[in-house]
């Protein structure tokens, strides 16, 4: 590997610490946010998603009209957007309509990194070993949300940090760390130089030849929106588990991610890519089941909000946050049946707005559904949608010889 490899490689690392630190202290919180500060309950939880999922929609269109200022550039901007949101919900405590819209700047800028960070990775990782280095990329990012969780745990767990306070600096912290991440992401692009930065304006593609990959996108973002709003609802409005609570789970979590994510990185080099979508189509399938059924008796009082049944409960949490970082099989699927490196920024930036669209259409009926007819009924219809991941893996083609054009 040239000296000029392992610059850009280091760099691209240090961005991770930066961004996954500032996730760290942020993302994995709002739910309490919600609860403690707002007093949300089911429907208008599911509600806020809006606000919150929107961007994921207008992502393409944002990337496709700032294309000619290059990837890095526009991942640069895109962490300034994350840094301005959480930082105004930090200082201050506004209305819950100025909340959602703060909300929505800070994640535009998430939600605008997220196809980029990919498609940089790709970029910068040998044509050999783009499964190592994903898996290791996301190995690292879980090492980094494990440091996190616990220096947020102790702090919310002794009262230094609290949303009853004034001054919310869970989230001040975050949006300095993403400023960090914007200085590492500079020195990157200097490194990388220009050219390798800068596309063409990207245009909407549809392949049928993608069609599987736009399937998967579609039903990940129902798991998704599950996981990360359903799942946490659960422990946080049925079993009444505070911020310090899911705090420790994000850092079980992570820290089983930290050997998990490069595993799966080899395995996916080693096993192909067919065989690991199997792998992923199962995961969700039992989890979304097991989360039913213990919704469902926790709903009907067959089984205690203590003891058991709650660690149970925090045991799936744990699995699910594992399953939703196995979308590295579907990014690494694309980009070895993608005609042309061209082609994967805006395949995955079209994938994540219909991945977001859908989330949005879950956030709200699953909000309307979890007040109505329970939240073990939201649970059970995704177990059944997660069928069609087993289908797609059933009828793909294994490339086992990944096909990758650096740009």
């Amino acid at each position: 590997m040239s000296d000029k490899r392992k610059k850009e490689l280091f760099l691209f690392f240090a961005v991770i610490v930066a961004v996954n630190l500032a996730m760290g202290f942020s993302d994995g919180l709002f739910s309490n946010y919600f609860k403690d500060v707002y007093h949300t309950d089911g429907r208008e939880r599911g509600l806020i998603e809006l606000p919150r999922e929107l961007p994921g929609v207008i992502t393409f269109f944002l990337i496709s009209a700032f294309a000619f200022l290059g990837d890095i550039t526009i991942a640069i901007l895109a962490q300034g957007i994350a840094a301005i949101g959480l930082m105004v919900l930090g200082l201050v405590t506004p209305s819950f309509g100025v909340m959602l819209v703060f909300l929505f700047i800070n994640s535009l800028g998430v939600h605008l990194y997220m196809p980029l960070k990919d498609s940089i990775g790709m970029s910068l990782s040998e044509p050999d070993q783009i499964g190592k280095r994903m898996g290791q990329f996301s190995g690292i990012s879980f090492a980094v949300l494990t440091v996190s969780g616990l220096a947020v745990f102790f702090l919310f767990r002794f009262g230094v940090f609290s949303f009853a306070s004034k001054t919310k600096w869970t989230f001040v912290v975050a949006a300095i760390f993403y400023l960090v991440a914007i200085a590492m992401m500079i020195r990157l692009k200097l490194a990388v130089g220009q050219m390798r930065t800068k596309r063409e304006k990207i245009k909407l593609i549809f392949r049928k030849e993608y069609k599987f990959y736009y399937l998967l996108a579609i039903v990940f973002g129902v798991q998704k929106q599950v996981m990360l709003v359903f799942g946490p609802w659960v422990l946080i409005e049925t079993l009444g588990q505070r911020v310090d609570t899911i705090v420790l789970l994000g850092i079980v979590a992570s820290t089983l991610g930290i050997f998990f994510m490069p595993q799966l990185g080899k395995w996916i080099d080693r096993f192909g890519v067919k065989k690991l979508l199997f792998a992923d189509a199962f995961s969700f399938i039992f989890v979304y089941l097991c989360y039913g059924m213990l919704a469902q008796r926790f709903n009907g009082g067959a089984l205690a909000k203590v003891g058991l049944p709650v660690l149970l409960t925090c045991a799936l949490f744990v699995v699910d946050r594992l399953s939703s970082q196995m979308g590295i099989i579907r990014t690494i699927y694309l980009k070895s049946i993608a005609f042309e490196s061209a082609d994967v920024t805006p395949t995955l930036s079209l994938a994540m707005m219909m991945d977001h669209v859908v989330s949005i259409i879950v956030g709200v009926t699953g909000g309307i559904a979890w007040v109505k007819f329970g939240s073990h009924t939201i649970f059970y219809a995704v177990a059944v949608l997660s069928l069609i991941n087993l289908a797609v893996a059933i009828l793909v083609k294994d490339p086992r010889k990944l096909e990758v054009r650096l740009q």
